[in-house]
């Protein structure tokens, strides 16, 4: 990263980490809450409810960053306090090998890809936030839903500063697993705000959108797209980032 984009990235990350302090305050109230919504998954240690990602301390200014890649919310690996980051469970192992058996896109996911998620809001799947937002107090679905606001806000912040301090129209933003962003999904308020915030902005058009890359749903897509189409992968993944795109987002 050059010098402004740097600083793009250190305004991200410590707002954030702070955002995550504050946030922290309902985490007694979220526990019980996250423990029933869970019922149905096996046990499990239940650690961190609201999930920072120390990955981004451990980021350098030296490291390319091509992509921001943003899942859901923090599942059950990803809340463990041996962890605290995202994307470590299955869906980011398969991530992970994707970009490796894929040398041309030049990416190591683990350091030229910086990962968010819609909330940091802990769940053990993505659905069981629903829950929460039913048997919640008001003040934790105020949390939930301005959390999304706010990862919109960031995530464009972040974004459009590293884009446009760049000279080679990197980085790309995956939203990957897109179901929730439909409309009645849970994650519907993100997407509007993710939409407000490129408003006229050229780094909208770098914005793609994919299945999510648990059970290997991304994998699947992109080979059936590649069934019909003869392309270089990079033009692949821009096509299928669009089609996405456009049924979210409309455009």
């Amino acid at each position: 990263m050059n010098d402004s984009q740097w600083n793009v990235f250190l305004r991200f990350r410590d707002e954030f980490k702070n955002l995550c302090n504050q946030w922290g305050q309902f985490s007694n109230e979220l526990h019980p809450l996250q423990k029933e919504a869970a019922k149905s998954v096996p046990d499990y240690n239940l650690e961190t409810a609201i999930v920072y990602n120390k990955a981004y301390d451990e980021v350098q200014k030296t490291d390319k960053i091509n992509f921001i890649v943003i899942g859901d919310n923090p599942g059950k690996e990803e809340q463990l306090a041996s962890n605290q980051k995202y994307l470590v469970g299955q869906s980011g192992r398969i991530a992970e090998g994707f970009f490796r058996r894929n040398s041309e896109l030049g990416t190591d996911f683990r350091k030229n890809v910086l990962i968010l998620n819609k909330t940091p809001v802990h769940t053990a799947k993505t659905v069981q936030l629903k829950y929460i937002l039913k048997n919640g107090s008001k003040e934790i679905v105020s949390l939930i839903n301005e959390s999304q606001k706010k990862m919109a806000q960031l995530a464009f912040e972040l974004h459009n500063g590293l884009f446009s301090n760049s000279k080679n129209d990197f980085p790309e933003l995956w939203l990957v697993g897109y179901s929730e962003l439909k409309k009645n999904g849970v994650f519907n308020r993100y997407r509007d705000e993710l939409k407000k915030q490129y408003e006229g902005y050229s780094s909208w058009n770098k914005v793609f959108v994919y299945q999510h890359f648990s059970m290997n749903r991304f994998i699947v897509d992109l080979n059936e797209f590649r069934k019909d189409n003869n392309l270089p992968l990079k033009n692949c993944l821009e096509e299928i980032g669009k089609i996405h795109k456009n049924e979210i987002f409309g455009d």
